[in-house]
């Protein structure tokens, strides 16, 4: 392995697969256990749960990078909908915000395969360069970028004509490539060489390179653009990026600069922004806790104790809760942001990794890679007394082995 990139089976998406349920060693004790748990789910199901119109069809999207295959959940019904044959080791996902298309990275096989979702089947593969791991989507759907971590390079793609139209060079072992929202700025974290990478989108040419960030990895950028925010997951900092916006008033802000390094707790693996771009939770893996950034002032608010291994975080739409997977807990923590404390731990699959809510933001999913499923949390459910319990495992959808990411994608059908 190179140096200064990081072992990835010392982390959760690379984990081994194993199983959540301790099943009995007889199979009809197992499968009578099984039943007794379904029974319940399914009589209590509609509960409390949105009212959908015929026409709407929602899913998410599983890639299992042990089984070359990407998962179908069909989150109107609660079940699976079906599994999707890709390319080798599936990694990374992204839908398009336009039009009802998946795309899902093959990292063996150098390529991305788009699935259509209105018909949940595969509609093309599109060649790219070696070891691709990440893929993002701009705001207009038009264009998707690519991260090889094996060729040093990202692939820009035409997603209507569904082809390679560019190659850009980045550092060494680029792991995630994150457009702008507005469109100007392709920030790059470049694993083995430390490093971040901002590309010009429109000329396709490196604006500016920044080192100093060991095993660069998981990358935010605010909603107006100003700033990107770097996991060094090599050691125990975020780097943070001012992106360059030529039309602004104040000179300094007409380049890409680099503004300061915050320190966190070990190993930083993920960054989840709030909606509203106030603060960032940064998943510290390798210290057991979450550190709080005010994204404005470039400050790190404190550090928070959560459980063994956080490995990914997210934030509820209205800025209240912090939803954080505790890879080697088997449990999600549930972090009230304005009380400042854990309201409630939940109890979900074996090694929780990436997370998603669903569209309305009723339930949380949440891909177990050594259980190989998926866990439905309901974000807010009520006891028969009526009162309000936040945080309750509903139920556990089947995925392929070690599933790694996972997108959700709504629309009506014509």
């Amino acid at each position: 392995m190179p140096s200064g990139q990081l072992d990835p089976a010392s982390f959760p998406r690379a984990a081994k697969v194993c199983l959540i349920f301790r099943f009995a060693e007889n199979g009809r004790t197992c499968l009578a256990a099984l039943l007794l748990l379904l029974t319940p789910l399914a009589a209590c199901r509609r509960r409390d749960f949105p009212q959908y119109e015929a026409d709407y069809r929602e899913y998410a999207y599983v890639t299992n990078g042990g089984s070359n295959t990407v998962t179908v959940l069909d989150l109107v019904n609660l079940r699976q909908d079906r599994v999707i044959r890709v390319g080798d080791n599936p990694t990374g996902i992204a839908a398009n915000p336009v039009k009802n298309e998946i795309y899902a990275v093959n990292t063996n096989s150098s390529s991305v395969s788009v699935i259509d979702a209105e018909k949940n089947a595969l509609a093309a593969t599109i060649p790219v360069h070696s070891k691709p791991y990440f893929i993002d989507v701009d705001a207009n759907g038009e264009r998707a970028y690519v991260a090889n971590s094996g060729s040093n390079n990202v692939s820009v793609i035409d997603l209507a004509a569904r082809r390679e139209i560019a190659v850009i060079g980045a550092g060494e072992a680029p792991g995630m490539a994150r457009i702008s929202p507005d469109g100007k700025s392709l920030v790059v974290s470049n694993r083995t060489s430390g490093s971040v990478t901002v590309i010009e989108p429109q000329s396709y040419k490196v604006r500016s390179v920044f080192s100093g960030c060991p095993a660069a990895t998981h990358i935010v950028i605010l909603p107006d653009s100003s700033k990107a925010f770097v996991a060094c997951s090599g050691g125990h900092q975020v780097m943070v990026v001012g992106l360059a916006h030529p039309d602004s008033a104040i000179a300094s802000e007409h380049a890409d600069r680099l503004l300061t390094f915050l320190e966190v707790g070990q190993t930083p693996v993920h960054l989840a922004l709030k909606p509203d771009g106030g603060e960032i939770f940064v998943s510290n893996f390798g210290s057991d806790t979450i550190s709080e950034i005010a994204t404005q002032a470039n400050e790190v608010g404190g550090a928070y104790l959560v459980g063994a291994h956080p490995a990914s975080a997210i934030v509820s739409a209205d800025n209240s809760t912090l939803w954080i997977s505790k890879f080697n807990s088997g449990s999600i923590e549930v972090y009230s942001i304005d009380d400042g404390r854990a309201i409630n731990t939940v109890h979900v699959g074996d090694g929780p990794d990436a997370l998603a809510f669903s569209v309305e933001g009723h339930l949380l999913l949440a891909t177990d890679a050594r259980s190989n499923d998926v866990s439905v949390v309901r974000v807010m459910s009520r006891t028969p007394g009526g009162i309000n319990h936040v945080g309750t495992l509903f139920t556990m959808l089947p995925a392929g082995k070690q599933p790694n990411a996972i997108v959700v994608k709504a629309f009506h059908v014509k």
